[in-house]
């Protein structure tokens, strides 16, 4: 990784702390505790506040942004929040709505391989148009890829959407790359490694190809060994930020 994008990232990281440090002072001062306070004491309740205010942003935006930094720095294209009008068969989008009826109602096991299959084999009829925003967009050597990212543990709601939105963009273009991301991996290192049971309704979260977690997730977007790299700036990073977070004045 260039010295410019590490860089680039540890002044983001930098801005997220900051921004999380000046939201939990306006947290603190509308939303008293007393009886937390009284048995946790206030050090607790002003790091609990952080850590929510920190995680929130954190999941929400930043990690689409450094994404995106990476994407760019390893000569992707890549854009935030990506707008895509899909056209697709009819019977392409009745299929997709049975499919996720099916898996919400428990009638079906998810299968990614499968699920595009069914959806391919309507090929005629009358055609529709549907608005998909994605998390991640990257086109890399004349390939476009497609991210949902979501939080590490996500709820049906998020899961669902996100296996509706990446469905619709392959009924629209085969061709297309489209993936489940999850930042980092909770319960393990490996995919296999991944035990929140959630998303497992709509998702075969160890064997889909269109998921990817963590280490994968990072290593595609920037290159091989990026994780790593990643992680190495954020301990440095830390080093400042942890003990501004401790001298904290709230």
């Amino acid at each position: 990784m260039e010295d410019y994008t590490k860089q680039e990232i540890s002044e983001l990281l930098k801005d997220i702390v900051l921004n999380a440090a000046k939201r939990t002072k306006a947290n603190l001062e509308t939303d008293l505790k007393p009886f937390h306070t009284a048995l946790l004491g206030p050090e607790i309740i002003k790091l609990s506040s952080f850590e929510r205010s920190f995680s929130t942003s954190f999941g929400q935006k930043y990690v689409e942004e450094i994404a995106k930094i990476l994407a760019l720095a390893s000569g992707a294209k890549a854009e935030r929040q990506k707008e895509t009008v899909v056209s697709l068969y009819q019977g392409a989008n009745d299929e997709i709505e049975n499919i996720i009826d099916a898996l919400k109602s428990n009638k079906s096991k998810p299968d990614w391989a499968s699920e595009l299959k069914y959806i391919a084999a309507h090929d005629k009829g009358r055609t529709l148009s549907r608005k998909i925003i994605s998390d991640l967009w990257m086109e890399r050597d004349g390939k476009e890829h497609f991210f949902s990212i979501k939080t590490v543990k996500p709820n049906l709601d998020q899961t669902r959407i996100a296996k509706h939105d990446i469905l619709l963009l392959k009924a629209h273009n085969p061709a297309y790359k489209t993936y489940f991301a999850l930042y980092y991996n909770p319960t393990g290192e490996t995919q296999n490694d991944y035990t929140v049971s959630t998303p497992n309704k709509y998702f075969d979260m160890k064997h889909d190809s269109c998921v990817l977690i963590g280490k994968d997730f990072w290593d595609f977007v920037g290159g091989p060994g990026t994780y790593e790299a990643l992680l190495e700036i954020f301990d440095q990073v830390g080093e400042q930020t942890i003990e501004q977070v401790k001298q904290m004045k709230l």
